[in-house]
């Protein structure tokens, strides 16, 4: 395991153990409009061997006009057995831009309930530099039986996030970039209002990574919540644009040890829309 702890583990560590049985990887790999990749298409071209493709917008609540929202933990069990994924299986997720989606899907993993679950520290692009094997071989699935247990503590609803921004009794992290946040650029999707909720605090999910993709150290990502002068005495909420990059701050406060925090699911996609929700700028 990588040294930061068993939330990351490292490409040499995964070349190692790439052949054991108990391991499942999956290729979380999802994109921006804006990045101009398809996630699904270049998992066909070439991925991990024995990798299992996680559709975000597919294993998501497809009744709720918000983007890729967690799914039930019916759904969820329903497309993990399909995938061949079982109780038993530790869990490795990585994605195509190094540490992004992944992060996302490490939550919805913690979410339901598993414990075993970890990121690839620097994704398929870090994979490849250093030369270990890719295919694209589809992977042979059988079922396996997979429980859930919901764990609420872990998500926050547009109600429970408003309460928290007017009594300030949470700190909430927003990891988009500052000109987003500070409302001096557009949002990239139509009809959002610019700005942030009231009472959060920026920190741009990049500034927690190396330059390769891979996650910050320990120490360098508490001295980034301490300049960010983020309280970690207070229960944590993390947003973003549509609660993908939320994540990955999530995944680097469980790196530093702090275990109170929770994800914004519907995030400034679905604060910027409602006219009635306050609006910070600046």
């Amino acid at each position: 395991m990588d040294d930061n702890s068993s939330t990351l583990v490292s490409t040499g560590w995964l070349s190692y153990n790439l052949k054991n049985p108990n391991i499942r990887i999956i290729d979380a790999s999802w994109y921006l409009p804006s990045m101009d990749r398809d996630g699904k298409a270049e998992y066909k071209t070439s991925h991990i061997p024995g990798a299992r493709f996680f559709d975000i917008d597919e294993i998501c609540d497809l009744r709720v006009k918000l983007p890729h929202m967690a799914p039930t933990p019916e759904k969820f069990v329903s497309r993990m057995r399909g995938m061949g994924i079982g109780d038993s299986h530790q869990i490795i997720i990585y994605d195509g831009a190094g540490l992004f989606s992944a992060a996302r899907v490490w939550w919805l993993f913690k979410l339901m309930g598993k414990k075993d679950v970890s990121v690839l520290d620097g994704g398929f692009p870090k994979w490849l530099k250093e030369g270990h094997p890719q295919d694209n071989q589809p992977v042979t699935l059988r079922d396996k039986h997979f429980t859930a247990s919901f764990t609420g503590a872990l998500v926050k609803n547009v109600t429970q996030v408003s309460a928290a921004s007017k009594l300030g009794d949470h700190t909430i992290i927003d990891a988009r970039d500052a000109d987003r946040f500070k409302g001096k650029a557009a949002e990239p999707r139509a009809g959002l209002r610019a700005g942030h909720i009231p009472g959060s605090t920026n920190l741009h999910y990049k500034e927690l990574l190396n330059d390769d993709g891979t996650m910050k150290n320990k120490d360098s990502l508490q001295s980034l919540f301490k300049k960010a002068r983020i309280n970690q005495e207070k229960p944590i909420i993390t947003t973003c644009g549509s609660g993908v990059t939320a994540a990955i701050i999530s995944l680097a406060l469980e790196i530093v040890g702090y275990k109170n925090h929770s994800v914004y699911d519907g995030s400034w996609t679905e604060w910027g829309q409602f006219d009635q929700l306050p609006v910070e700028v600046g």
